[in-house]
Parts: structure tokens; C-alpha cells; sequence
């Protein structure tokens, strides 16, 4: 029996649930396995505190965005790393890519956390937005997040015939104005932005692992680029957000 937070459309399946325990990856997959997991979860912000233990600035975490999520320390974000990853990693193919989104603080981490769970580090994915120069038409792009990218096997050397895997992108936030209309996640990536990274390591009719869709950037870009998407989300007003987002490609 389908739990009722379970969501289907065709090969396309998202729940609200936590992408720390087992049972979401089970009800979106079954026995499944996907040749992309392509997660953006929380990132290693941590709890600003005073030596005495208080909030260095009360007032600032309470009108803090609801998605943002902070850790008291780097081991915390560690042990929340590793709850989710090796969980979702029995869901990946031999030959798939596991691919993170991060900030500066959580490179290390998950690199850790990767290392300790088998896999292999294959290269970084950065995002870069445009930002005004020092004087007249001058433009500069300055690396905004990156994307670590795994595998289950190590990587090859190159060879002039191979097809390079893409390394950056360069555009801005919202490129597509599709933030606004989804809720304006704080986390919102434009199609431009994973389009290159899902053209790349999956082919038509693959499916992709989702374990944090927050507004549903990631499942929609699948869908438009004909790939199917299992996907899970804590938050439920974030979880039916998805949804919605999912539903507008029926018909």
C-alpha cells in the first residue's frame, strides 16, 4: 500500500519525508537503482554562539529563512552527512555518479564522509554569478557554490577523444525567473545551472535520486530534459511544492 504522502507520475515518484532514514529511498525506488543522485542538502552553517554558550545574534535566527538549517559544530554536520549518504548510495549503479552541492565549510566534510563510504572523488562543479566590475562595462564572475562530484570507480585520465565533463557555469540566480514562481527557495538552482551536470552524467530515461528537492529545481530539470526523477523532501510545505511543480508537466 502507497503511504499517502507518496506522489507519482508515470517513473516520476517524490514523498515528504526524511532522507536520514531508509524508508523514503524504499518508497520512491523500491529496487530501483539510479545512474545520478544529484542532492543539495543543507549546508554547513553553523550556530553562532558566544563563549558563554548564548546566541551571538538572536534576532537575526529567528527571521532567518525556515529552509536554512544550522549546525553547533563540523562534527554535527559530519554525522548529518553521513546519515543521509550512506543510505542513499545503496540505491546508486556501479557505474553512476554521486553529485553534492556545497559551501566552503562542507567541502571537507563530505569529502570525508565520501572517502569513508567507498567512493571516489571525480572533480568540482562551480557556479559562478555576475557581478559588476570596478569601472565601465566591466563584468566579473565570482565562484558562488560548487558541486562535488563522485564516483563508485576511479577516475580515468582523459584522452584527447573523451568528452570533458563540465566544470562551471557562469549565469545568476534566478536566470530563468523560475525561483519566484516556485516559493524563491533560498537554495533555488536554475535549469541553466544543472542542466550541463545532468546532460552529462545521465542519458535520456535515466532516473536521478533527489534526496533534498526543496522548491523542485533538480526533479523539473529532469523531467524537461526527459530523465525520471525520484525525489524526497523533509519539508512539507517544500514536499507539496514539488509536487505542484512535478504535476504542471502532466498533460
Amino acid at each position: 500500500m502507497n503511504p499517502k504522502n507518496l506522489f507519482s507520475l508515470g517513473e516520476n515518484t517524490h514523498i515528504q519525508g526524511d532522507a536520514t532514514s531508509k524508508e523514503p529511498y524504499f518508497q520512491v525506488l523500491g529496487e530501483r537503482k539510479v545512474s545520478l543522485i544529484l542532492a543539495d542538502p543543507p549546508y554547513c552553517l553553523l550556530t553562532r554562539r558566544r563563549k558563554d554558550g548564548r546566541l551571538r545574534d538572536p534576532k537575526r535566527a529567528k527571521i532567518e529563512h525556515e529552509a536554512v538549517r544550522r549546525f553547533e559544530n563540523g562534527k554535527e554536520y559530519t554525522k548529518f552527512t553521513l546519515s543521509w549518504m550512506e543510505k542513499a548510495i545503496s540505491y546508486l549503479e556501479e557505474s553512476g555518479h554521486f553529485i553534492i552541492w556545497t559551501n566552503f565549510l562542507g567541502k571537507a566534510p563530505i569529502m570525508k564522509v565520501a572517502e569513508d563510504i567507498g567512493l571516489f572523488f571525480h572533480g568540482e562543479y562551480t557556479w559562478a554569478k555576475w557581478s559588476k566590475g570596478g569601472s565601465g562595462n566591466e563584468r566579473l564572475a565570482r565562484a558562488y557554490e560548487v558541486a562535488l562530484i563522485f564516483g563508485k570507480y576511479q577516475v580515468k585520465e582523459l584522452k584527447d577523444t573523451d568528452s570533458c565533463p563540465p566544470r562551471f557555469c557562469i549565469n545568476n540566480y534566478d536566470e530563468e525567473k523560475e525561483g519566484l514562481k516556485w516559493g524563491n527557495h533560498p537554495n533555488h538552482k536554475s535549469f541553466s545551472v544543472l542542466e550541463p551536470l545532468i546532460r552529462f552524467y545521465t542519458t535520456p530515461g535515466d532516473c536521478v535520486l533527489d534526496p533534498f528537492t526543496g522548491s523542485g529545481s533538480t526533479p523539473a530539470a529532469c523531467l524537461k530534459l526527459k530523465r525520471s526523477i525520484a525525489g524526497i523532501e523533509l519539508r512539507p510545505q517544500w514536499a507539496e511544492m514539488t509536487q505542484l511543480r512535478l504535476k504542471s508537466f502532466q498533460g
